[in-house]
């Protein structure tokens, strides 16, 4: 019998989507399901992008520049000098979701065996990118206990050896909602210039920040990395678009553009009508931003609020993005978040969360924890709160 490949086995199931199989069981026998799993935003998409596609006079569906067509990139060129970024239609490259930017990335910067830095926990996938692109990551911890702040520089130091090739942020981040301060990201930009690694920023969640007195800062803002800075996007979170699968690559170092192109030329091109929607959705008005922000920070607030009133859980507040990680009172959340979904309900509905352990690197790390995607509108949120609270009691019982 032919065997799999080390790889492929070493390919880790997403933390996010392995319970589905429950999910749908319970929806089956007529539970109700309360998605706080996954970051899918209920935000409408702005009409203009689908009115773009809905007019769109196309007689052939062709294929589109392996880099992305001209008049997007241009206009999301824009887009970044409008947030203070300075590129040029030339520094970016069209990408199929911020995934496929992140899997060019890595694979642009280090070979087989060579590593990546990452502060945990951390976006699930990266997991998968490193893991198909035979890329190790050295997770640095943050801890629940420091609301996940980035751990200091003589930490990172410590790791960095002959096989480092770059640092990974995820900024807001996923799935901490942790914000990294100026200060932060230029102790971080030091590092990377004084060993010479790239510095790759995952940007994707930039508009969603919340509190007052605090803004999102860019590695391509002022820091002096236009050789060491590499930026992920897309369009997903920030127009509710997740479907869509457009994100990009931007640099101002012209060997990654070069290289990312060469990625870029053998997967052929991004998907057409999705860069039409795409580039429709940049003259969204900042309106739409001004009630999504005000809707999110809201969610926020009524989701911590609610999680306070549960005996023994620890919560790490966020300041962007739309995820809260949470420490349960549990003795592990795998078990739990699958006993949600196939032995409890509350008024025949339970809820779906994501356990915490996928997020992190280190084994043994996050045991207890689950990521909440606060994507439900605030009266679903506390139902669905309340149905948490019930399950801890009931599964402890049990």
């Amino acid at each position: 019998m032919p065997t799999i490949s080390n790889k492929g086995r070493r390919m880790p199931a997403s933390p996010i989507r392995k319970l589905v199989p429950y999910a749908e069981s319970a929806k089956k026998k007529g539970v109700g399901v309360y998605h706080l799993n996954i970051g899918q935003p209920d935000i409408n998409t702005p009409e203009i992008a689908l009115e773009a596609v809905k007019n769109h006079q196309m007689e052939v569906l062709s294929y589109s520049r392996s880099e992305g067509s001209d008049t997007y990139r241009q206009k999301i060129a824009d887009y970044y000098g409008k947030n203070d970024i300075s590129v040029s239609a030339e520094e970016i490259i069209v990408t199929t979701g911020g995934s496929e930017a992140l899997s060019f990335a890595m694979s642009i910067v280090a070979d087989p065996g060579d590593e990546i830095i990452i502060p945990e926990p951390f976006y699930a996938n990266y997991n998968g990118f490193s893991t198909a692109a035979n890329v190790t990551v050295v997770p640095i911890v943050s801890r629940i206990e420091d609301n996940f702040a980035l751990p200091n520089m003589e930490a990172f130091e410590a790791l960095i050896g002959p096989k480092t090739r770059a640092i990974l942020i995820c900024n807001p981040g996923n799935p901490t909602g942790y914000l990294y301060s100026k200060e932060e990201i230029r102790q971080l930009a030091a590092i990377v210039q004084k060993h010479d690694l790239f510095l790759i920023a995952d940007e994707v969640y930039r508009e969603f920040v919340y509190d007052e007195g605090v803004s999102h800062q860019s590695v391509l803002n002022g820091m002096g990395l236009e050789e060491h800075a590499i930026i992920i996007d897309s369009v997903s979170k920030r127009y509710s678009m997740c479907g869509a699968r457009i994100g990009c690559l931007v640099s101002k170092n012209q060997s990654v553009i070069d290289t990312a192109l060469k990625f870029a030329q053998a997967r052929l091109s991004p998907p057409s009508f999705a860069q039409i929607a795409s580039e429709a959705a940049l003259d969204t008005p900042p309106s739409y931003f001004k009630t999504l922000i005000v809707e999110y920070k809201e969610r926020r607030d009524t989701l911590i609020a609610a999680l306070r009133e549960i005996e023994g859980v620890k919560i790490a507040v966020p300041k962007g993005a739309f995820y809260c990680v949470a420490e349960l009172p549990v003795d592990n959340a795998d078990n739990f978040a699958q006993w949600l979904l196939s032995d409890f309900s509350l008024d025949n509905q339970t809820i779906m969360v994501a356990p915490a352990a996928g997020f992190y690197a280190s084994k043994g790390l996050g045991d207890r924890q689950i990521r909440i995607a606060y994507v439900l509108n605030k009266e679903d949120l506390v139902k669905a709160v309340a149905i948490l609270k019930a399950g801890i009691e009931a599964y402890n019982k049990s």
